[in-house]
């Protein structure tokens, strides 16, 4: 059985990694697969990989992801496809066939910078 996990939002796949609200994980069985979505209930950034395997899930397909994450991931035995843009049913139905287009090299440019309310910006 294999778990995919996208971050998900309004149907589309959310570009931050870290503060994605929700993924929508799809659970593959001999016979066909199920899907649902998941909400983070406000878990970001380091806490999320943890978060995914507990869940089980062993591929991430996402927008932008920062280098940290891509090595927590990977470190808990998680693939990770990042750089992925549009309709998050449409990326898993691409990752199926063989299709996907995903930017080996993603990251995202965080500078670390804080506004005023402490938000976190990716540039």
């Amino acid at each position: 059985m294999r778990k995919i996990a996208v971050t998900y939002e309004n149907g589309e796949i959310f570009q931050h990694f870290g503060r994605t609200p929700q993924f929508l994980i799809y659970e593959f069985f001999d016979d066909g697969y199920r899907t649902s979505v998941v909400d983070t209930n406000g878990t970001g950034h380091g806490a999320l990989a943890g978060f995914l395997k507990d869940l089980d899930v062993d591929t991430v397909i996402c927008g932008g992801v920062g280098q940290g994450m891509l090595m927590n991931l990977q470190s808990m035995g998680i693939s990770c496809y990042g750089g992925v843009q549009g309709s998050a049913e449409e990326a898993v139905e691409k990752f199926i066939r063989g299709e996907l287009e995903y930017d080996p090299d993603v990251h995202c440019d965080c500078d670390h910078d804080h506004d005023h309310e402490g938000h976190h910006h990716c540039h």
